[in-house]
């Protein structure tokens, strides 16, 4: 991993072990991502890592110890580990943290009413621990916060008035305490004393005593030890067995919230997650790449039906098929120019079999169409899921205006883009560069999640007869760089020139037009919060944050940079869009309220 990385993702795999103390030398590192792992030990002392926004430790078996962390993190997930221990009080100055979750654990000892009303906090979980403490009616607590789980603790005394106000907009969870005269189900009141005894730390002459004893029985225990031993020695590895059979078949599930909160908060918590970068999160869902056989896909297309041609274009053609479990798909032909036999493609569509990713049209296998003279390959056949929901142009610089996509919606999509193209640069090696992205390019499914359809697949340079590559972006005259290098800051100028369509809301059909409206994207960056609405699309101009609105400007004209050298990477692209994502979140409330819509950030246009 490079000493600049700015976003560690690694969530849903199977990783185990523990964690490198070298961790805490990332000091540029933004966003760890950990979640759905098999990890577990103590977690390295992360407290000079200070730019640290987001750390996500979810669903593994990380502990006992609360770990050390910076003071300016955003985001922490500590949800369903093994610590169990004492929460550092220096929690109370992370001021700008506005998530906290540490629910499903074993922590014990004070609940600090200062969580309540830390500066930034909006979120705040600390469901099923051991926590003890005397709640008041007149604790303070910060206005912006809109979910709070106490549940399933040891807390007694009376719930804050703070976390009654404001029903509608706030979620308060509370079961499973002693707290008194509340509605939801509380357990009586000596339980949380009883329970709170047997967690407490014993004072220091308990401590003496029990030492003192323990010298006593080592002797009698040393005969025992030795007989027990052969025993424990046969359980372990029946244990062992066992654990690692559970390993393979684990299917990590993340928990947001009780099921008794409403479907609007789920939402919401779903919308929290996009916060975090999964930039590894691959096609899971996708059947396994196969061969098919020509039949198959003439069975599909009804031997290739002009009726069901997609298109055709410098690539070849693309039909559209049904296979017989009911699945459509988009079958891509590519005539190749040198009949070569099928073992020269193997390397090829290896390559195109390991490009699988939530936002690409991912390729479902392939089929060989040999010359019957020679045996050489006269067809490749490439096999792609479909996407049927049109373009993400359609939604928001074509179309009707009531099928256009919010602010924040445009935002998330953008970082799918972003994830797709991060995916391709570095999720396969050698990876895919210079993949002339293009917005009409970029598709969206029923759930609004965009899926790059067209990239710089490995085998078009063989069907044009050239290895070369496609190249998008102006490239300066007499500049001289690493052909890799200068080919992913081409993606990136693409990149920007979508940044510029949604921001805008108008379709950019030529090149001279991208100066102009970058050099006014510029220009409005320096203006106040009038001027640069003024320019943005109508569709979204009044719901779209003064923040957010800035962050995507900058980063966009940033990405259409004349130097490729100027331009950001992929990696600060998406810490940009995740930040504009999240400032925006936090008003989208408030908006929403003054249109008088409930609508949330997931729901299609």
């Amino acid at each position: 991993m490079g000493a600049n990385a700015a976003v560690l993702s690694l969530k849903n795999n199977m990783l185990n072990g523990s964690l490198p103390y070298s961790l805490a030398s990332l000091q540029t590192l933004r966003v760890l991502c950990l979640s759905s792992n098999f990890l577990s030990g103590e977690v390295p002392d992360l407290r000079n890592l200070t730019n640290l926004q987001v750390l996500d430790l979810e669903d593994n078996y990380f502990g006992p110890h609360f770990p050390s962390m910076p003071s300016k993190l955003v985001t922490l997930v500590l949800r369903k580990n093994k610590f169990r221990l004492g929460i550092q009080t220096a929690l109370g100055s992370c001021y700008q943290l506005q998530k906290l979750d540490i629910s499903l654990n074993g922590f014990v000892g004070p609940f600090l009413s200062s969580w309540l009303s830390l500066p930034s906090i909006k979120y705040l979980d600390i469901a099923e621990n051991k926590l003890t403490g005397l709640l008041f009616k007149n604790m303070t607590c910060n206005s912006e916060l809109a979910f709070v789980n106490l549940s399933s603790n040891l807390l007694s005394g009376d719930l804050p008035t703070c976390l009654k106000r404001d029903s509608k907009s706030r979620v308060v969870l509370y079961s499973g305490n002693c707290l008194v005269n509340e509605d939801q189900k509380q357990h009586p009141s000596y339980l949380c004393h009883n329970e709170a005894l047997a967690v407490r730390i014993p004072p220091p002459s308990e401590e003496k005593h029990r030492r003192t004893y323990g010298k006593h029985v080592v002797a009698s225990s040393a005969v025992g030890g030795i007989v027990g031993a052969i025993a424990v020695v046969g359980l372990a590895f029946m244990a062992a067995k066992k654990f690692y059979s559970e390993q393979t078949t684990k299917t990590p599930q993340t928990r947001l919230i009780s099921d008794t909160v409403s479907a609007v908060n789920t939402a919401k918590l779903l919308s929290d997650a996009k916060y975090i970068s999964d930039t590894m999160k691959l096609g899971a869902s996708l059947p396994a790449y196969r061969t098919f056989a020509l039949e198959e896909l003439q069975e599909a297309t009804h031997n290739f039906d002009d009726s069901t041609l997609l298109g055709e274009g410098s690539h070849g053609q693309i039909y559209r098929g049904k296979l017989p479990d009911g699945t459509f798909v988009a079958i891509r032909g590519l005539k190749m120019r040198k009949r070569q036999s099928p073992q020269v493609y193997t390397h090829l569509l290896e390559q195109i079999s390991k490009l699988r990713h939530s936002h690409l049209v991912s390729a479902l296998g392939h089929c060989l169409e040999c010359h019957p003279d020679d045996s050489g390959v006269s067809r490749v056949f490439l096999i792609f899921e479909f996407v049927p929901n049109g373009t993400l142009r359609g939604c928001i610089s074509e179309g009707p205006p009531g099928r256009k996509l919010t602010w924040l919606q445009r935002i998330i999509a953008a970082i799918g883009v972003a994830k797709g193209i991060q995916f391709l640069h570095t999720g396969i090696v050698p990876g895919v560069k210079s993949n002339n992205l293009r917005i009409k390019n970029v598709l969206l499914d029923h759930d609004l999640h965009v899926k790059i359809s067209s990239y710089n697949l490995p085998l078009l340079a063989e069907s044009r007869g050239t290895m070369g590559t496609t190249v998008s972006s102006p490239a300066p005259k007499g500049s001289i760089q690493p052909r890799a290098s200068h080919e992913c800051k081409n993606d990136v100028y693409d990149i920007g020139v979508i940044l510029l369509e949604i921001i805008l809301g108008r379709p950019i059909m030529f090149q001279n037009e991208v100066g102009v409206l970058k050099d006014l994207l510029q220009v409005s960056l320096t203006t106040d919060d009038t001027g640069r609405r003024s320019i943005v699309d109508p569709a979204v101009h009044k719901e779209c944050s003064d923040e957010s609105l800035k962050t995507m400007m900058e980063i966009c004209v940033r990405c259409l940079s004349k130097e490729p050298t100027d331009r950001p990477s992929v990696d600060d692209i998406l810490w940009n869009l995740q930040f504009a994502a999240q400032v925006q979140d936090s008003v989208r409330e408030d908006y929403l309220s003054h249109q008088g819509s409930p609508v949330s950030s997931s729901q299609q246009v």
